[in-house]
């Protein structure tokens, strides 16, 4: 068992010491503001609205040796109207000691195991090995990812698909020898149709996708764009100081219940910013839920997209904030409604699967395409299957073996990585 080391002045968690000094090369700044900060009755700090700015704050008063009451100056968006609000309705500073609290843990837990292990498994191996709390059990899964891929072996299958003369395609299930699939094969040759054994049609509705959060972001500029995690989030702070989107590092997917009155207003000012001009049904319910809501709400455009040279901004920023316009309005947008049609045909005494769909309304994913299609490439159409009852014949035009292999598991991206973590 290994013993862990950490400074007795930092082990309480109330420890307001001052022996923790700042670098020399910030003295000479420091010191003249420390002065001034313990003349002042009070004080109001507007540091970044999240844990890790709360400890911030938190420790450069420690640090001043300050005993003044202080209050908090919380904002998510950097808008003159928002940032007037922020001071309208400063919140006592009480109201974050648990945020700081939990701040102060993610601190000590760093230095445990990054001080400790690092020393430990440096020694054990004789050259300096750097250890993390986050970053360790991520290389770790990466590893183990990496090590599944080379160890992987694909298989072939086989199945046998059949045209019908209506349209539409079906399919057997997959063989792992060739033989198997095609003696099916050639018995389903001799076949002039096939028997309906079984139609399902269910008529299914696709809810909108939620708001951004940043992971969910920085997951589709990935997907859809190629940046990494963090070229992601450059862009959104990017937007964020231009005063463009909210605060970009939420956690939430969801508004709080006051800004349900504003949202209509805000979904048409951000549509015409792309220029898009049709109608954007609002919603508002299907976003806002203030328990699901903590330091910040979900991701948005502000208002002052409506009045900022969109064609000035650097090319990547202008493709999140695409993103981000574009969520919203499929988030408050009605849902993808489709029929799926399944049905089960027998040939040669083998069951086929064949599957359709069409379309009901497009919903939000007409949106999607309309702000987004360049990035969301080609559509596929679906399949649309003959209309015939069970029990009934339906002409086939040809079988087809096809052949196919299984895939290995797919590399970790740097954005999975960072969800994960």
């Amino acid at each position: 068992m290994t013993r862990f080391w950490y400074p007795k002045r930092k082990r309480s968690m109330a420890n307001t010491s001052r022996k923790s000094r700042f670098s020399t090369a910030l003295s000479a700044h420091w010191m003249p503001s420390s002065n001034k900060v313990r003349k002042v009755t009070s004080e109001n700090y507007p540091t970044d609205a999240g844990r890790e700015g709360e400890l911030i704050f938190r420790l450069v008063y420690q640090q001043a040796g300050c005993k003044k009451p202080f209050s908090r100056l919380w904002l998510s968006s950097m808008e003159d109207s928002a940032i007037r609000e922020g001071f309208a309705t400063l919140k006592p500073s009480t109201e974050y000691d648990a945020l700081y609290q939990a701040a102060l843990c993610r601190e000590r837990a760093d230095w445990m195991v990054g001080i400790n292990c690092s020393r430990l498994f440096s020694c054990l191996y004789g050259q300096p090995l750097a250890v993390g709390r986050v970053m360790t059990p991520v290389l770790a899964m990466t590893v183990v990812r990496e090590a599944a891929i080379a160890a992987f072996v694909p298989e072939k299958f086989y199945t046998v698909a059949l045209s019908f003369t209506d349209g539409g395609t079906a399919s057997s299930k997959r063989f792992s020898q060739k033989s198997d699939a095609e003696t099916l094969l050639k018995n389903c040759r001799k076949e002039a149709h096939t028997t309906v054994q079984k139609v399902e049609r269910k008529e299914k509705n696709e809810k909108p996708p939620l708001l951004y959060d940043l992971t969910t972001l920085q997951r589709d500029a990935n997907r859809l764009l190629g940046y990494s995690a963090q070229q992601t989030l450059d862009y959104a702070q990017s937007l964020y100081e231009k005063k463009l989107i909210t605060y970009p590092r939420t956690d939430s997917r969801f508004l709080t219940d006051d800004m349900a009155a504003s949202l209509p207003e805000l979904v048409a000012t951000a549509a015409g910013a792309f220029d898009f001009h049709e109608d954007v049904p609002v919603h508002a319910q299907q976003v806002i839920d203030s328990s699901k809501v903590t330091d910040h709400h979900a991701l948005l455009p502000t208002a002052s997209v409506a009045k900022a040279d969109l064609s000035a901004l650097p090319a990547g920023e202008r493709r999140i904030l695409r993103l981000v316009v574009a969520r919203l309005l499929c988030a408050v947008g009605e849902a993808h409604r489709y029929a799926e049609t399944t049905m089960t045909t027998l040939c040669a005494g083998e069951e086929f699967t064949a599957k359709g769909k069409v379309v009901l309304s497009d919903g939000w994913k007409g949106i999607e395409r309309k702000m987004l299609g360049d990035l969301l490439g080609k559509k596929k159409e679906p399949a649309v299957l003959p209309d015939v009852p069970e029990q009934s014949e339906c002409g086939i035009t040809g079988a087809e073996l096809k052949e196919g292999q299984t895939s290995a598991p797919k590399h970790f991206t740097d954005v999975i990585c960072y969800h994960c973590g």
